[in-house]
């Protein structure tokens, strides 16, 4: 019998020409792998992700089927972007109207920073619509309900919180997240996507078991993309929570528990008049919009950023006191690059995300203790200046990374620029002159960063413990 043939190479792509994204199926077999199918006119995707079990025997199986749906929906964005198509076809289920909502702000305003590097004329815009009436149609053979529970649990997580499950990404807000959780004394497991050097260690730091994901992208995108599809930045937040969420069904977990602050609701630039955020998915926007459409899923996990009420300087000053976690965190992207060839493995000390986290921890680090966690004082480079002043939005936008707001930027450059450990070094003193000097910082101004907002949904039960650890 021969072997089927290989399809042909993909040379030339054109995003003009697709007409149509289609959801096509989805399946979670009985070894926890889901099987995402997408498509682009008659050009399919499959993209493979494994969730983890951890030992539990049953689980709400219209609640997992549900959840994922929604991973289904969230994670296309990563082939929609190929071509951004305007036709959207649900070959399966549709969603209901709150997830409508979640995935036209996702497919636009969550390809925000992609369509101003692409250069587009403007957003993305798909055309999601609500089903007004599925009766009568029947669902394509191949969308299975999951195989993975032989019993038949309708039992409901409740009301009670209980049993948290927390993303770690590696940086310092994951740790100051799992710290939290401590405090409150409730059932902790981690969860994380990959298990880069950074997550792993910070997991092994903390003491807690962990939940490992891994998602596959199709290589025929990465072909697609070598051939001339639209590529970029995507909601990569959304398609976390999803995952987090659909693990936290399967093991018995009651809530999923982010680390988004609230610097993240700030733009970087206004663009065709639309703010673009790249971190709009980490967004508090985002964040009621992710609530509203899990609260169309039965029974499903409750999701809520246990950081949204403190901004990044206050963050970062509750970190500072976390010292186990000093040698094992990073947060630069390049440790975390898809190409091997292209990771580093600790920080690189010349880009944005570096430098911000520098700049919002040396307030309350001394040189010696930043220089031994990143390996050199970027602080004390003349050279690092002109990306310095960039997190203040001088000479440019603020950057397209996970950077914090303006003002708490220049309330860091405040406090050091009046702290003798800091004052004197040679890019403190320039952002002081030059910087500082074309803003009014008051001590007001200042003390508003490390004050706890009330616009949030951390539920009673953690409350208290947000207030202990970042509340002075």
């Amino acid at each position: 019998m021969s072997a089927t043939p290989a399809a042909p190479a993909i040379t030339s792509f054109e995003p003009a020409s697709y007409k149509t994204f289609r959801f096509v199926s989805r399946r979670l077999n009985g070894d926890g792998k889901i099987r995402l199918r997408y498509g682009l006119d008659e050009l399919e995707f499959e993209e493979t992700v494994v969730v983890p079990r951890a030992g539990v025997e049953s689980f709400d199986e219209q609640t997992v089927d549900a959840l994922l749906d929604l991973l289904h929906w969230v994670a296309g964005v990563s082939y929609y972007k190929a071509a951004i198509p305007r036709s959207i076809s649900f070959e399966g289920a549709t969603p209901g109207p709150a997830i409508i909502q979640l995935l036209n702000a996702l497919y636009t305003e969550g390809l925000g920073e992609f369509a101003v590097v692409n250069d587009l004329p403007g957003l993305p815009s798909p055309e999601f619509q609500l089903a007004t009436d599925r009766a009568g149609v029947e669902e394509p053979a191949d969308r299975s309900r999951t195989e993975l529970n032989e019993a038949d649990s309708s039992t409901s997580a409740g009301n009670s919180l209980q049993r948290l499950l927390v993303p770690v990404g590696g940086g310092k807000d994951s740790a100051v997240a799992i710290e939290i959780a401590r405090v409150s004394g409730l059932d902790v497991t981690l969860f994380s996507v990959g298990d880069a050097p950074p997550i792993r260690e910070t997991a092994r730091v903390s003491g807690y078991e962990r939940l490992i994901a891994t998602r596959k992208i199709d290589p025929l995108l990465l072909e697609c993309n070598a051939a001339g599809a639209l590529n970029g930045h995507i909601p990569i937040t959304a398609i976390v929570s999803c995952l987090a969420l659909l693990s936290a069904a399967l093991n018995g977990q009651d809530a999923v528990t982010l680390a988004n602050e609230r610097s993240a609701s700030a733009g970087n630039l206004t663009w065709h008049g639309v703010e673009v955020n790249h971190q709009f998915s980490k967004s508090r926007h985002a964040e009621k919009l992710m609530t509203a459409a899990v609260a169309e899923v039965p029974n499903a996990p409750r999701i809520f950023s246990v950081l949204r009420p403190a901004s990044e300087l206050g963050i970062a000053r509750a970190f500072s006191r976390f010292e186990q976690y000093h040698q094992v965190f990073t947060s630069c992207n390049r440790v975390f690059q898809i190409d091997p060839a292209k990771r580093l493995s600790s920080w690189c000390c010349d880009c944005d995300k570096c430098r911000f986290v520098f700049l919002i921890l040396a307030p309350f680090m001394t040189p010696v203790q930043l220089t031994t966690i990143f390996g050199k004082d970027m602080l004390n480079d003349p050279d690092q200046y002109d990306g310095f002043a960039l997190l203040t939005a001088t000479g440019g936008d603020k950057p397209f990374e996970c950077v914090g707001e303006v003002g708490e930027v220049l309330a860091a450059i405040h406090l050091l620029a009046k702290d003798t450990r800091w004052s004197n070094h040679p890019v403190v003193a320039r952002l002081a002159t030059e910087v500082l000097s074309a803003h009014t910082i008051t001590e007001l101004d200042v003390q508003k960063h490390f004050t706890l907002s009330d616009d949030h949904d951390v539920p009673d039960e953690l409350i208290g413990a947000v207030r202990a650890v970042l509340g002075t």
